[in-house]
């Protein structure tokens, strides 16, 4: 058991090592060259770097650890080691690559130019504070930036660290307040993706830092949570024995029945409740008219199921 418990805790700082290191290459070679900002404090030191130039890990760090000491006043010590660590190795590898790659991009059409023809000028971006410019391929990088940032976030997450960072200033408010936290997560990301706007004077940053949050978003509730492939069904039919007999034995599924009483007729009928993955969904939905026409059935997707037939229980 003490064996198993050392490997979870192996792999889950690994995650956070992984993570961080993921995180500090899609911020440093694909967020900051194209000025995007999509939210946190490393989005709004982004903003920094490029309006007064310092190293985007030196202005995170100063504002992390003040966040951190903060929050913990704020909002007790809920900020585990993992999240402390998770903050110094992202903090450490943007440093790094910041020191070796600097700030070129990745992403570009054509060569990174020491000069720029002034004819075509409007063609090119600066790299920041490298005395270059480039020819930008804004979907393609944002995309990249997008699934990188997802990916890194998502792998922090489920190793069960935090981002810190900005989201304590959500929770402080959200203590004080009755705003929901992820109304207030939104408010507060939106506001750093939005000082884009008002440092580069162009639309394109927010709207392009915008879709690497979507991106991002959907990627780490892939990864934390899984794939939404199962679908909980709730039946009610007059034709109980048949249903369950379709389920039992044609699906080799299980299920739950359910009595209950109509609210209209006062009709007392069984509800069968039962959970199982897209591929058997489908088939009892091609099969269901044939064995109750008259069947009322509502179906939901399921973020996560446990038990017999699907993921294990967890132990702790």
């Amino acid at each position: 058991m003490q064996k198993e418990k050392v490997k979870k805790e192996i792999y889950a700082y690994l995650l956070v090592i992984i993570g961080s290191a993921l995180f500090a290459i899609g911020d440093v070679m694909f967020v900051n060259p194209y000025r995007l900002a999509p939210g946190g404090v490393y989005g709004l030191a982004n903003v920094f770097n490029t309006v007064w130039p310092w190293k985007i890990s030196s202005y995170a760090i100063c504002m992390d650890i003040p966040l951190l000491i903060i929050g913990t006043c704020f909002l007790g010590p809920r900020f585990g080691i993992k999240t402390i660590v998770s903050i110094f190795a992202i903090f450490g590898f943007t440093d790094l690559i910041e020191s070796t790659w600097g700030y070129a991009p990745v992403v570009h059409i054509g060569e990174i130019l020491t000069t720029a023809p002034v004819a075509n000028i409007e063609n090119f971006m600066e790299v920041p504070h490298g005395g270059a410019w480039f020819v930008p391929d804004f979907v393609v990088n944002t995309l990249l930036a997008g699934i990188i940032y997802g990916v890194a976030i998502g792998l922090i997450f489920k190793s069960g660290a935090t981002s810190g960072g900005s989201d304590i200033i959500s929770m402080i408010i959200h203590k004080y307040t009755k705003i929901s936290l992820g109304t207030l997560v939104l408010i507060v990301d939106g506001l750093i993706t939005l000082s884009t706007l008002v440092a580069f004077k162009e639309f394109r940053f927010p709207v392009y830092s915008i879709i690497v949050i979507a991106i991002e978003s959907w990627l780490i509730d892939v990864i934390v949570e899984g794939r939404k492939t199962d679908k909980t069904v709730l039946i009610v039919t007059d034709e109980y024995e048949k249903m369950r007999q379709y389920i039992v034995a044609d699906l080799k599924r299980g299920g739950t029945a359910i009595a209950g009483t109509g609210l209209y007729k006062g009709a007392i009928r069984t509800m069968i409740y039962t959970t199982l993955p897209r591929a058997d969904y489908a088939k009892l939905k091609s099969n269901m008219h044939s064995i109750d026409p008259a069947a009322f059935v509502t179906v939901l997707s399921s973020n996560e199921v446990m038990g017999l037939g699907f993921k294990e229980l967890p132990k702790e």
